[in-house]
């Protein structure tokens, strides 16, 4: 086959990899727009079940990146000024363009043609003719999803909260959080690291946090002063690292869920975050985009003489795996817009909800009588069953209503 990949992120870049394995026949081009090494997002987060996959579809690339990675395996929050520590499963951090830089490398070796500073204006172009197949991995702004958006079903939903995408030098050896109260309302931070100098910074609030302390117009400089010094006890004396705007401000975004209800029109299909989002929150992104990448090279290796078949079953299994991540995604995301509500709780009890943010029963009942049944629960197993069944049918019951 003749395949065109646009863009070259993670999926793209993973997809193309496993495709030429299948086939070293295949005639495989990446389009990027970007120059090498230009990406931003700093460092992004993963699990061990993700490893397992990556080393299923191709040994070398896991290793390259298994061996990349930094490991965390506790929690801290900060919650006003105490600390607390949650015991958890092992993650990893790896930053994003040394990710990417290992997977390019590694698909130019089984030869695939990696393009950058490549724009692909839309699906007329040139580069697309005569290809087999084009893979729309051009992210959340896809303009090869856009040029055919009502087939696609394209829906956003934007979140209520800005955050902002921030680097730090220090380093964390664990996925931390603090929680601070200003006089505008909470604020608070997501900190993991990904290499031996550097780490990611999540900062959100609320609407009226962010304009009451004058983030909204705060140059870049300026604010990046005044987070430091709300999160001076998480950073130790770190500096937080931006974009270098200047005098302008700060990039803060809001959340945009994407959706799609189809996801393949012809010779095209959707890849990564071209075909979905779910909130950051979750840490799932880069995940589900590589296994996005996993399941379409199955299906077209299963389906080797039917194109069409092979991209409907892929589209088919990777929606219907995306509910659970998707469900966690928007509960997650509601979790943090509501957390007045949990934050006149005991610093360890509040961490502890933190965890349980993806469950359907958390925002129908009480924290405090939540935190009682959940410490139960553990115990009880009878008690869990009722906790797994109760959640669903509440929020189906509030949304009818």
């Amino acid at each position: 086959m003749k395949i065109a990949v646009v863009g070259g992120g993670p999926a793209g870049l993973y997809l193309s990899i496993l495709l030429k394995r299948q086939d070293p026949g295949h005639e495989i081009a990446v389009y990027e727009r970007n120059a090498a090494g230009s990406t931003y997002g700093w460092g992004v987060t993963y699990w061990a079940g993700l490893l397992d996959k990556l080393r299923a579809g191709d040994p070398e690339s896991a290793a390259a990146v298994a061996e990349a990675s930094v490991t965390w395996t506790d929690g801290l929050a900060i919650v006003r000024d105490e600390r607390t520590v949650h015991r958890g499963d092992a993650g990893f951090g790896i930053g994003r363009r040394r990710m990417l830089g290992l997977l390019a490398d590694r698909a130019t070796a089984l030869g695939v043609e990696v393009a950058y500073e490549h724009p692909i204006a839309g699906p007329d172009a040139p580069e697309l003719a005569g290809a087999d197949l084009v893979v729309a991995a051009d992210g959340v702004h896809s303009v090869l999803r856009e040029a055919h958006a009502d087939h696609y079903g394209t829906a956003f939903t934007t979140g209520r909260n800005p955050y902002i995408w921030l680097g730090t030098s220090k380093v964390f050896d664990s996925f931390s959080f603090a929680f601070k109260e200003t006089e505008h309302g909470w604020i608070w931070c997501y900190a993991y690291g990904f290499s031996g100098e550097r780490s990611t910074c999540v900062v959100e609030c609320a609407p009226g946090t962010w304009t009451g302390l004058g983030l909204d117009t705060m140059p870049e400089g300026d604010c990046l002063a005044l987070l430091e010094k709300l999160f001076h006890d998480l950073l130790d004396g770190h500096e937080l690292i931006g974009r270098d705007r200047g005098a302008e401000p700060a990039q803060w975004l809001r959340f945009r869920t994407l959706t799609t209800r189809a996801w393949h029109h012809g010779r095209t299909v959707l890849l990564g975050d071209a075909a979905h989002t779910t909130h950051y929150s979750i840490g799932a992104g880069t995940t589900l985009a590589l296994e996005d990448a996993l399941a379409l090279a199955e299906a077209l290796r299963t389906h080797p003489d039917d194109l069409d078949t092979a991209l409907t079953a892929y589209g088919r299994r990777r929606r219907a795996e995306l509910v659970s991540a998707q469900s966690a995604a928007r509960l997650s995301a509601q979790w943090y817009e509501n957390l007045p509500r949990y934050m006149d709780l005991e610093p360890d009890k509040m961490f502890a909800l933190l965890g349980q943010r993806h469950s359907p029963l958390l925002p129908y009942v009480p924290p405090q009588l939540y935190y009682r049944i959940d410490r139960a629960a553990g115990r009880l197993e009878a008690l869990r069953r009722l906790k797994r069944w109760l959640g669903p049918r509440l929020a189906r019951a509030v949304h009818r209503v």
